[in-house]
């Protein structure tokens, strides 16, 4: 399988992994017409916050946690592809062309002042087309040090462990969150660093792991 064809079923796979969450929330998500731009502009004064704007105070840009808002705000991308017409007939063909664009190199230094300006570009871009602008999170992306495999792993982690929650009683109250004490997206992580991207169960067998270990530490 070539490099485009793996990231178009990535792609096809988060689509699939974002509706079925979305409609474990609300079964007629589809029809509720959430503002879902609105939920992509306010990540964006998170973000700014990791890289550290504030003049009057020593910061220092903590990456990973940017790149974790950077996974937060996709969520929020595919679910408007799943259902906007901007995505075409196939939204899955369009965010894998950006998830190509995301590895190759940047011709923009990473330093603090551009990043902060691509996230206020993302941001306006967002707020002017009310919607998920591809372009301007690619670049941003890249400035982050994100790769597409980063992305995805990260993307599927989130998703599933989201979906175990709430299979497992989040919603009620009666799940818990500390495994042996540890919080359950530690053995997310060192499960999913343990399981193939590249398997098309990467998913479902992330699922089951979290099952058994969930049942065992708890």
């Amino acid at each position: 399988m070539d490099g485009l064809a793996q990231l178009q079923n990535q792609a096809r796979l988060m689509l699939q992994l974002q509706d079925s969450i979305n409609s474990k929330i609300n079964k007629d998500w589809r029809a509720a017409k959430n503002p879902w731009y609105r939920a992509i502009w306010t990540e964006c004064a998170e973000l700014m916050d990791h890289v550290g704007w504030k003049w009057w105070k020593a910061q220092d840009i903590d990456y990973p946690q940017m790149k974790l808002e950077l996974v937060d705000i996709w969520h929020f991308g595919l679910s408007e592809a799943l259902i906007s017409d901007k995505f075409g007939p196939d939204p899955a063909e369009v965010l894998a062309a950006a998830l190509c664009e995301i590895d190759k190199p940047s011709t923009e230094q990473k330093s603090p002042s551009n990043i902060l300006s691509a996230i206020e570009t993302f941001a306006t871009a967002t707020l002017q087309s009310r919607s998920f602008d591809v372009e301007s999170y690619v670049m941003l992306s890249k400035l982050s040090g994100l790769t597409a495999e980063e992305l995805f792993k990260s993307y599927v982690g989130k998703n599933v462990l989201n979906s175990f929650r709430q299979d497992n009683g989040y919603k009620s109250g009666s799940y818990i969150k500390l495994w042996q004490g540890r919080e359950d997206n530690v053995w997310l992580s060192e499960i999913v660093d343990e399981l193939s991207i590249e398997s098309s169960t990467f998913a479902e067998d992330l699922y089951k792991r979290l099952e058994t270990t969930y049942k065992a530490r708890t």
